[in-house]
């Protein structure tokens, strides 16, 4: 079984290239964030016609996140109980499903904008949120997954160049602390296979040629329980997919599976 989580940085955008990722590369399951469309102007049959049912918590052109699956999608969960929100307003930056044997959520964790902003605040309550949702089944006997864009870097080795990021959001002691917090709830960091690069960065920013030259961060993460790291084959970064015209400023990170 093959599952991936992908910020597609507008699905409208990115539609043609996604629909011709999903049938190359044989993912029975993706987890999407930044659909940035409202829940109406999704690309249901589209994908339907691919073999997908959606799951979709998405509200207008900012954030949204997405389950895709052509191996069922039933008890969808959306949002996070006991989510934070931001100015009075609860984001749709989670959703959950059941997809075959898989408990899934795709997840898109606030960016934070600058230390001591508001928003950075709200980044590490969303956190917290996230823990409490997701503690259960992390704990649980079935295969589960959190996956997403997690705008945290894990280590230092996850971003080209520490000092670049000094001072900065994604790389603070307060983010980390807060996904490690994340981990201890029985979640495993499945970290891609670097292939020949040095380190499987996930993101890039389109600026400075970023790409080209490899300036980039591992912020996409996929955090399984016991079960789910126990039935890892193999995973990597697609990262030709961020190659060429009208991509994403994000690469796919792809978990095959034995279940």
């Amino acid at each position: 079984m093959r599952i991936a989580t992908w910020n597609v940085n507008s699905i409208t955008a990115r539609l043609p290239r996604l629909l011709a990722w999903l049938e190359s590369s044989g993912t029975d399951v993706l987890c999407l964030q930044e659909a940035k469309v409202a829940e109406e102007q999704f690309p249901f049959d589209q994908l339907r016609e691919l073999g997908y049912e959606s799951a979709v918590h998405a509200t207008g052109r900012w954030n949204g996140v997405a389950v895709l699956s052509r191996v069922g999608v039933e008890d969808v969960v959306k949002g996070l109980p006991g989510d934070p929100g931001y100015d009075g307003v609860s984001e749709p930056r989670a959703i959950s499903a059941t997809c075959g044997p898989l408990r899934v959520w795709s997840v898109y964790v606030p960016n934070g904008r600058e230390v001591g902003h508001p928003h950075y605040a709200y980044k590490i309550q969303w956190f917290e949120a996230l823990k409490a949702a997701v503690a259960g089944d992390a704990g649980g006997s079935r295969p589960f997954a959190v996956m997403g864009d997690y705008n945290v870097a894990p280590t230092d080795d996850d971003v080209y160049d520490t000092a670049a990021f000094e001072g900065l959001t994604h790389v603070t002691p307060a983010e980390r602390a807060a996904l490690a917090a994340l981990r201890e709830t029985g979640l495993h960091d499945v970290v891609p296979r670097p292939l020949k690069y040095d380190h499987p960065y996930t993101y890039w920013d389109y600026r400075q040629l970023c790409f080209p030259k490899n300036r980039g961060m591992r912020i996409d993460l996929v955090y399984g329980n016991a079960p789910f790291t126990q039935a890892v084959k193999d995973s990597y970064v697609d990262r030709e997919e961020r190659k060429g015209k009208g991509a994403s400023d994000h690469a796919p990170v792809v978990v095959d599976l034995d279940v």
